[in-house]
């Protein structure tokens, strides 16, 4: 049951998500629906993210599906690349080199976050889970790609002399990471991330 509420999720997000990158289909449902358009994504990215986490949760705890065993150095490389995927994720918001080196750093840090996990759970649940966000993440960016290619949207950021923003992205970053490892992942998710 858990796993097909997981699969229900990830339909219902990935697949809100993916309609943003057919144009022509998404300002008709702009022009039609005004603001509603905006409500109806809103509630429809929610309920995606709560089933995926009721889902992942119930599979976790009833139906348990190994698919093979990754080995334990594995999950040391996890651990490495968090730290830049959330400092990718929070340059997102903080216009500065990384940003603009990265391109599309909100993209880039939720395809390494979906590797990373990738490399360390073997079950079907995580491959699932992580495996859809990063074949999602590759499509966007290829979507993205394309629409600057056809002039639809330019990547031009203008960036100061200075690292400010980029510092601001790191210490933030950081302070993410350790409380999403020290905090989050074992109390919520039930794994911990150190010495586990």
């Amino acid at each position: 049951m858990g796993l097909l509420v997981l699969i229900l999720g990830l339909a219902i997000f990935l697949g809100a998500h993916s309609f943003v990158t057919f144009r022509a289909a998404r300002a008709v449902a702009i022009e039609r629906l005004g603001k509603a358009y905006w409500l109806i994504f809103a509630l429809a990215s929610a309920a995606g993210v709560v089933l995926i986490a009721w889902g992942f949760a119930e599979y976790r705890a009833t139906g348990w599906i190994d698919v093979w065993n990754p080995p334990r150095f594995m999950r040391h490389l996890t651990i490495g690349l968090m730290l830049p995927s959330i400092i990718l994720v929070t340059a997102a918001y903080l216009p500065g080199h990384i940003k603009r080196a990265a391109k599309h750093p909100m993209l880039a840090g939720i395809k390494l976050w979906a590797f990373a996990h990738l490399l360390s759970n073997g079950d079907l649940g995580s491959i699932l889970l992580f495996g859809s966000f990063l074949v999602w993440g590759i499509y966007a960016r290829i979507a993205i790609k394309r629409r600057e290619a056809a002039g639809e949207i330019t990547n031009i950021q203008q960036v100061g002399p200075g690292w400010t923003n980029d510092a601001i992205a790191v210490v933030i970053g950081a302070f993410i990471y350790a409380a999403l490892a020290l905090s989050f992942h074992p109390v919520v998710i039930g794994v911990p991330v150190f010495g586990g």
